[in-house]
C-alpha cells in the first residue's frame, strides 16, 4: 500500500511533471476572521527538472464526497508562494473561485 508522501510525490509528477524528493512536514494552521479555515500537515518537496520552481508544497484533505473522498494539492513555490503558509492559503483562494 501507498503511504501518504509516495502519494503525493505521484501527484506532483503528474500535475508538475517533476520528480521530488520529501524534505519535511509542516503544521499549518490557517486562520480567517478569528475562525481555523484550515489545520493539517504540509508536506515540502524539493523537485528536480521543473523549469521554474525548486520546492512544492503537497497535502491530501478529505472531501466528504464518497465517490471522490480525497483531494490532493500540490503548490508550486513561485512568489508569492514561498512557504508551506502562502501555498495554503493560495489554495483556499482557488479553491474559493472555483466555487463561485
Amino acid at each position: 500500500m501507498m503511504n501518504d508522501i509516495e502519494e503525493l510525490r505521484k501527484v506532483i509528477r503528474y500535475l508538475h511533471d517533476a520528480d521530488a524528493e520529501h524534505i519535511e512536514s509542516v503544521a499549518v494552521k490557517e486562520m480567517f476572521q478569528g475562525a481555523i479555515v484550515w489545520d493539517g500537515v504540509v508536506e515540502v518537496f524539493r523537485l528536480m527538472g521543473h523549469p521554474k520552481a525548486k520546492f512544492a508544497y503537497a497535502w491530501a484533505h478529505e472531501t466528504g464526497n464518497p465517490t471522490n473522498p480525497k483531494r490532493h494539492i500540490a503548490v508550486l513555490h513561485i512568489p508569492p508562494v514561498i512557504s508551506p503558509e502562502t501555498a495554503v492559503r493560495a489554495a483556499i483562494i482557488q479553491e474559493q473561485r472555483e466555487l463561485n
